[in-house]
């Protein structure tokens, strides 16, 4: 592991620094790392995820309750749904680099685990709770605020960036959308795709990840980010 990516500068990343470091460390193990070491299975942080998840839902939802007094209970668990989901929670496990941090079986990081959203997701989740354990329900509220409920409109924006794409484009624009597929690189077990989406011959952006999906995902998020700025206007919270 880089100097860049031990425990104390992950610490200095989230902006808390934790009494007791074997909360953190166990926030980071994988289920393959303590298989592969033969240590305690209770030690991965599938716990700690388990307790994260009930301290995101309950601040989540009191976000959301505040936020919007008038939209209905249906509405506000649809929207807190879509903001605690896998795919939100990799995201902003991303902006953290939270991945480089984890300690994986020899199996799973050869598979790219490492940039894997169910992975890198559930990590956010143990680390929450890693947080709420060490210090309360004040900092772990904190770090929440701060990695997950900032920036909502942006990463909504990228949570749906496919399908709001799509209906901009084609329902409203009336316009052709297309993928292209740019390069394919790397190993089987850890490639990586580029991608390109255009509108008629326009190349609207670009993007890449560990997954076709996932540079397509990129790439219309970019898109998005294009449009907006010549006044196009999608849904929101």
């Amino acid at each position: 592991m880089q100097d860049r990516y031990t425990l104390k500068s992950l610490e200095e990343r989230i902006g808390y620094e934790f009494r007791d470091d074997a909360l953190l460390k166990q926030a980071l193990t994988h289920s393959s790392f303590t298989n592969e070491q033969k240590i305690n299975k209770a030690k991965n942080y599938e716990r700690l995820e388990f307790l994260g998840d009930a301290v995101l839902e309950l601040v989540s939802s009191e976000f959301l309750f505040r936020e919007h007094p008038e939209v209905p209970e249906g509405e506000l668990t649809k929207q807190r749904a879509s903001m605690v989901c896998e795919p939100s929670l990799a995201f902003c496990a991303r902006d953290l680099e939270l991945g480089e941090f984890i300690r994986l079986g020899k199996g799973e990081e050869s598979t790219g685990g490492r940039y894997r959203d169910s992975i890198t997701s559930d990590a956010m989740e143990a680390l929450i709770g890693a947080i709420y354990l060490d210090g309360g329900i004040k900092p772990a509220k904190a770090f929440i605020d701060r990695f997950i409920l900032s920036d909502l409109e942006d990463k909504q924006l990228f949570y749906d960036s496919k399908s709001n794409l799509q209906e901009l484009v084609q329902g409203k624009l009336k316009q052709e959308l297309v993928y292209e597929l740019l390069e394919e690189s790397g190993p089987e077990h850890n490639k990586t795709f580029r991608v390109s989406v255009h509108m008629g011959e326009e190349v609207l952006g670009e993007g890449q990840g560990r997954t076709k999906k996932a540079a397509e995902q990129q790439a219309a998020y970019k898109a998005l980010l294009q449009l907006r700025e010549r006044g196009h206007v999608f849904k929101k919270y």
